[in-house]
């Protein structure tokens, strides 16, 4: 009796597995062409790496993407600070 319910278990587990898979469209090269036009131009392209990353109904391939790189645009913005701080601070010490 153990063998037949074991037996069943992964079965029935792969079954509600793939009926819980997500079915994301995949984006066209078209749509990825558009996206990154519109990526290229400046000021707009932060607020659409917004928009699109935290939006509603926003492909989730896309979505992933923008927060992506809204991350590597915050570590870039970090780095660029600290290194600016450090000039600034060894031309201030040079100076006194």
């Amino acid at each position: 009796m153990e063998n037949m319910n074991t037996q069943e278990r992964p079965e029935t587990q792969n079954q509600v597995y793939q009926s819980m898979e997500e079915k994301v469209p995949v984006m066209s090269v078209g749509e990825w062409m558009v996206t990154l036009l519109i990526l290229i131009i400046p000021i707009v392209n932060i607020i659409m790496l917004f928009v699109w990353g935290f939006g509603g109904g926003v492909n989730k391939t896309k979505a992933n993407y923008c927060k992506a790189s809204l991350i590597w645009v915050a570590i870039g913005l970090i780095l660029w600070f600290t290194v600016l701080s450090s000039i600034m601070g060894g031309m201030l010490a040079a100076m006194s």
